[in-house]
């Protein structure tokens, strides 16, 4: 099943919290979740008129439906179409894949407005390009095109806009597509191997794979993979 949730303004956790935390995708069907919305980050408008503890209160928040969105069980893709800045970005930060118009914009601008980035950015860039990369567009504020961000590696595939103004969107569908196919309880312990296994080290790492692993040996799936590759035929998963 393919489920797509319109962010207008994901910066209000509340509203997006329910349908980032939704156990349904813990379901025996695979669920891509594709995130799409113009976005250009939290409204410094409505920041600047919170007092020093809602403010706090706010990032937390905010932090908080980050780290919802980064542990869905599901697969998770981020379309940006437009802009992706500051919050926004962090937002596609925080899902596993993103697709992006070559003409979109997206940064951690949050040095040019006197904050840094405080839902992820500065943990979740480092860990997709590396280190240094991160803080020269953290420290720079630096705007990137979505061609510019493809060939440093920030967004899986970019892509030309079309005249309706969708195309990463259309493009994100077409990746979920992909993925619907293949064995729902697999592609969520892969999921689950490669996120924890980048926090360790490369042996826990191991260990972490070999856990997900054993999980899937005693699956239907896994048998019904193998008797339609000696069969010559699709398989037909069932999540079980």
């Amino acid at each position: 099943m393919l489920r797509v949730l319109c962010l207008l303004r994901p910066w209000r956790p509340l509203r997006a919290r329910g349908c980032a935390s939704d156990g349904a995708a813990r379901g025996s069907e695979i669920q891509v979740r594709a995130l799409a919305g113009p976005d250009q980050g939290a409204d410094l408008k409505e920041r600047e008129q919170m007092s020093e503890a809602e403010v706090g209160v706010f990032v937390q928040r905010l932090r908080g439906l980050m780290n919802d969105i980064a542990a869905f069980p599901a697969p998770t893709i981020a379309a940006m179409d437009g802009f992706a800045l500051g919050g926004g970005l962090e937002l596609a930060l925080a899902c596993d894949l993103r697709v992006a118009a070559s003409s979109a914009v997206m940064g951690l601008i949050e040095t040019t407005r006197g904050l840094l980035p405080g839902a992820g950015g500065t943990q979740r860039l480092p860990r997709c390009l590396g280190v240094a990369l991160a803080k020269e567009l953290i420290f720079t504020g630096r705007r990137l095109s979505g061609t510019e961000a493809h060939a440093l590696g920030l967004v899986n595939h970019a892509v030309a806009q079309n005249e309706e103004g969708h195309a990463a969107y259309q493009r994100a569908r077409a990746l979920a597509r992909e993925i619907l196919p293949q064995a729902p309880i697999a592609v969520r312990l892969g999921k689950v191997a490669i996120d924890r296994g980048m926090e360790v080290d490369i042996a826990s790492g191991m260990a972490i794979e070999g856990m997900c692993y054993a999980q899937n040996i005693p699956t239907r799936d896994r048998l019904e993979g193998m008797a339609a590759f000696r069969e010559k035929r699709p398989p037909k998963f069932v999540g079980k």
